[in-house]
């Protein structure tokens, strides 16, 4: 019986070719919109981590709720956790690290890598490709000297050379050999390409310093309540012992999920799918709309099915099979515009922006997800329409003809233009909001011109470097050589780059003034060598700069922008002022003299949330000295243009330095804010599909009514009812459904802006101007669907309308 349903429904389908592709096109869109975005939020919320039973894995870092500080676990508390704990097999941990590879291969390389404790890789249940593991030996203090690769660096730098096992290769100008390939794909724990044991850095660092990223394997049977108590006694006891570094912390736990996905990225991910969603419903509120027309032109061929014995469950039967055939045949459809949307969105990130471990494409999950959907829409959609056209006494249609009330199914069809309509603008309203805080961002006044400046980094490693006097004769002789380059104005070093991050941090305290209660004392605190305001274009408000000599020494001098001035010296002069930074040990305390006010910009980039910059201290390098260190210039012309000069310069003063993320500060700029954009993208994808779909539902329902109507238009028309009448009485009722549908919508757009309102930026989520301008845009485009049914009312002839009847 179902297969002759299906074989029915298969005819029926192909003698009515322009309503079946309509109906297909509308679903498939739907339907591939849907899918792209499930499979996302599938990538990024639901799919398994690649690690061996990954549940049983946890986060584990350290809290302090008395002065709300959160952090990751210092090498010493790590030991001590793991030697005490009985809830975890192991405790392992794991710290980034930016490496350089110079081994004669060719020019010295920087890759993203990390310091891991040897047992880090088995707790998560990947072993290498090629090799072995390290060692607890090799993870000691004063060990080391031995390397994993990533697939990704062996198979490039090493054209996947199994001979590479064994050899010894420079690591930030050390010996280490290579033992072990880890497998394709692998880059725990975000982006990184190569490893070296953890001991050998960290085990030198302070207990205060909680800089690791830690995890834990549960052992069978313990929850994560019982380890995180069994955690707590165990910071509570370190906290008796030693109180200078650990009172009042205690341990964070988290699942693998929380930990790396942060929550604005799993609202705007929900966002998205609330979106499509109502793409999809708008879809089949078009299919529903054409399957009721489509049932009402058939009711006399249902009719005589009716007298021949079928009931009405039969008849609806048959009615929903062709709605789940409508459906499957989309599917198709819908999977390849999934996979040219799960595409787009990953070629519009840029590089290393998303972590290994989150992946998405339309894989099987993505599929059966498609095929649920696509049955799921047509048995909810297509039931509507079979209902209404079996509704009544069939027998009754076949006596009088094709005529009948079809008031009923009218209202039905203008109720789902009207859900269209709202649903339309509801999709609309958020895609322009998206949109207006992606331009917003591009042209938000940071305070200095990027135009004219180039950032980049270079690495120093190895015994060379390890005293600070060494670091620091190099960085100003690279400085030095870099001003020389022609068409260079000026040059600067620093513990961070501008708009691409780094520097320092912390609570800050001011001589001969006790903290004000509720005051924010965090300021930025950031190393530069001389010129750094001449590079930026930042004037100096008062005071004065620091001299060639101050900066290139340990100067005890700050200079500080205009908000930490206003927020720590409000009732008299900055300049002068002491203050250091909390935390520092009486024997390295440094009071730093205020010598300088400059003017408060974004060098972090914009905040949608704080526009306002951050209070920020400027000293000299070499209190803020790193090996990772940011060079800024300003050129007198294009900046890409000085790229290859400032390698060589690099190079003349020290062949193994090597440069990376030499980018414009244009371009710096835009990878602030470029998921604003993906975003917006997205948004603006789903709202101009949901309001072509609405846009053919009032086309549909309107030329329907018409051919519905010819017989009273034909009646006006003889009658004496002019042009403008019939216009005004087809392109009324148009208007009529999409009014009522831009105030449902309007009704129903706040509460989703109120949802997203922390990614908007110099928009409000109640912004008049977009909700005013969709809404007259909703009404424009209603108007010009319901012109084309209308002019075609005007040809209508009355003669033959009356003869018809």
């Amino acid at each position: 019986m179902l297969l002759q349903d299906i074989r029915y429904a298969c005819r029926s389908l192909w003698h009515s070719k322009a309503f079946a592709v309509v109906a297909i096109l509308c679903l498939g869109f739907g339907i591939g919109l849907n899918t792209t975005i499930f499979s996302t939020l599938d990538g990024v919320l639901l799919k398994p981590y690649p690690y061996e039973d990954p549940d049983r894995i946890l986060v584990v870092g350290a809290r302090n709720d008395r002065a709300g500080f959160q952090a990751g676990l210092s090498y010493l508390d790590l030991r001590d956790w793991n030697e005490a704990n009985m809830a975890f097999t192991t405790i392992a941990a794991s710290q980034g690290r930016s490496l350089t590879i110079s081994d004669g291969g060719g020019e010295p390389e920087r890759y993203l890598g990390a310091t891991v404790s040897w047992d880090l890789f088995p707790l998560l249940g990947t072993d290498p490709i090629l090799g072995r593991h390290f060692t607890p030996e090799e993870d000691m203090a004063g060990g080391g000297g031995v390397v994993l690769l990533g697939h990704d660096l062996w198979t490039r730098r090493y054209q996947g050379d199994p001979g590479v096992l064994g050899r010894t290769i420079l690591i930030d100008a050390r010996p280490h050999e290579v033992i072990g390939v880890m497998p394709p794909g692998f880059a725990f724990p975000q982006n990184q390409r190569l490893w070296v044991p953890l001991a050998p850095f960290a085990s030198r660092e302070p207990r205060d310093f909680r800089g690791l990223f830690a995890f834990g394997r549960l052992k069978p049977g313990v929850t994560i309540d019982r380890a995180r108590q069994e955690l707590d006694v165990i910071a509570s006891r370190l906290a008796a012992e030693y109180p200078d570094t650990n009172e009042g912390w205690a341990s964070r736990l988290r699942t693998l999920r929380e930990a790396f996905v942060p929550n604005e990225v799993t609202l705007v991910i929900y966002l998205m799918m609330a979106g499509v969603t109502l793409v999809l419903f708008i879809a089949c509120s078009n299919v529903a709309n054409l399957l009721l027309a489509r049932a009402t032109s058939r009711r006399r061929e249902l009719s005589v099915r009716a007298a021949l014995g079928a009931g009405r469950g039969r008849i609806i039967r048959q009615l929903l099979t062709e709605s789940v055939v409508l459906s499957l045949v989309s599917v198709p459809l819908g999977i390849g515009l999934a996979e040219i949307g799960t595409r787009l969105i990953a070629s519009a990130m840029p590089p290393d922006q998303v972590p290994y471990y989150i992946t998405w494409d339309v894989d099987w999950r993505s599929m059966v997800y498609t095929i649920v959907v696509a049955v799921s829409t047509a048995l909810l959609f297509g039931l509507f329409p079979a209902l209404q056209v079996s509704r009544g006494n069939l027998h009754d249609t076949l006596k009088e003809g094709t005529r009948g009330n079809s008031a009923g199914r009218s209202l039905l069809r203008s109720s789902l233009v009207v859900v269209q309509v709202s649903f339309a603008l509801v999709s609309l309203v958020g895609a322009l909001l998206f949109v207006r805080t992606f331009n917003n961002l591009g042209g938000a006044d940071l305070g200095f011109d990027t135009s004219p400046v180039m950032t980049m980094r270079f690495a120093m490693g190895g015994e060379p470097y390890e005293p600070e006097d060494a670091r620091l004769r190099r960085v100003e002789d690279v400085v030095r050589r870099i001003e020389a380059v022609p068409g260079v104005r000026a040059a600067f070093a620093s513990n961070f780059v501008p708009l691409s991050g780094g520097g320092g941090g912390g609570t800050v305290i001011i001589d001969g003034r006790p903290a004000q209660e509720g005051e924010r004392s965090g300021i930025n605190f950031i190393g530069v060598t001389p010129h750094v305001h001449q590079v930026m274009g930042l004037p100096i408000l008062r005071g004065r700069d620091f001299t060639d000599a101050e900066g290139w020494s340990r100067s005890a001098v700050a200079v500080i922008n205009d908000v930490m001035a206003a927020r720590f010296w409000p009732d008299r002069e900055a300049i002068g002022g002491r203050f250091r930074m909390a935390g520092s040990g009486e024997e390295t305390v440094v009071w730093f003299t205020v010598i300088g006010i400059t003017r408060a910009v974004n060098l972090y980039g914009i905040d949608p949330e704080d526009a306002q910059p951050p209070a920020a201290a400027f000293v000299p390098y070499a209190y803020q000295q790193t090996l990772n260190t940011g060079l800024t210039v300003r050129v007198a012309g294009d900046p890409a243009s000085i790229t290859s000069a400032v390698r060589g310069a690099l190079r003349e003063s020290d062949p193994n330095l090597p440069m990376f993320q030499a980018r414009t500060m244009d371009d710096a700029r835009r990878l602030t804010f470029w998921q604003f954009g993906l975003y917006g993208w997205i948004f603006g994808t789903t709202g101009v599909m949901g309001l072509l779909l609405a846009a053919v539902g009032v086309y549909g329902v309107l030329s329907y009514a018409v051919s519905q109507r010819t017989q009273e238009i034909g009646v006006r028309v003889a009658l004496g009812a002019g042009d403008r009448h019939v216009l005004r009485l087809v392109v009324g009722h148009g208007l009529w459904l999409a009014g009522i549908g831009v105030l449902l919508g309007l009704a129903l757009a706040p509460g989703g802006t109120w949802a997203a309102r922390s990614f908007f930026y110099d928009v409000g989520p109640f912004d008049p101007l977009t909700f005013t301008s969709v809404a007259l845009f909703l009404l424009a485009v209603a108007f010009l669907a319901s012109y084309v049914p209308a002019r075609r009312a005007l040809k209508v002839d009355p003669m033959i309308a009356l003869r018809a009847e």
